[in-house]
């Protein structure tokens, strides 16, 4: 009876350490499309067939490197007499497990997502400082002197307005 509860608690673990198939496929699709145009097949993700069997080892190699990689991000960082990883480490730890290949477009890509989410941050404060600024009814001009609202004259638009004597 023991046997029967620890496969069935055993059974959540391994399926919340699987990467999400959907993922994977998409992952794979999309480098093997890659591949293809690089070779001048012009190449369509839509017609690359990957096999079950291919994409569960697909997605349990990805699984087991990831694994890896963070174990020795992970012993980088106790050397380094600290409790977090954070991305040097795992430059260092690519470099350990000798993928040196890897670590420039790391690098890169990881630079690239810091600018993407610093323009979403200014573009979200900017929206909240408005929003704050229009609830306490004053807009601060620009470094234009605009405030963003034209300047109309009032009496060229009270012209255009047809008055309710007509």
């Amino acid at each position: 009876m023991s046997n029967a509860n620890t496969s069935k608690s055993a059974t959540p673990a391994i399926e919340a350490e699987e990467l999400p198939k959907a993922i994977v496929r998409r992952v794979v699709k999309d480098k093997l499309s890659e591949l293809s145009n690089a070779d001048g097949d012009g190449g369509d993700p839509n017609n690359v067939a990957i096999h079950k069997d291919a994409l569960l080892a697909f997605s349990e190699s990805a699984r087991i490197f990831i694994h890896y990689l963070s174990a020795t991000a992970n012993d980088i960082c106790k050397e380094s007499k600290r409790q977090t990883i954070n991305a040097e480490d795992v430059f260092n730890a690519l470099e350990e497990i000798e993928f040196i290949e890897f670590i420039e477009p790391l690098k890169a890509a990881l630079n690239d997502f810091r600018k993407r989410n610093a323009r979403k941050k200014a573009g979200a404060m900017k929206v909240k400082v408005d929003k704050k600024r229009k609830a306490e009814g004053t807009l601060k001009e620009n470094e234009n002197g605009e405030n963003g609202v034209e300047d109309v004259d009032v009496e060229e638009v009270n012209e255009d307005v047809p008055s309710s004597e007509d």
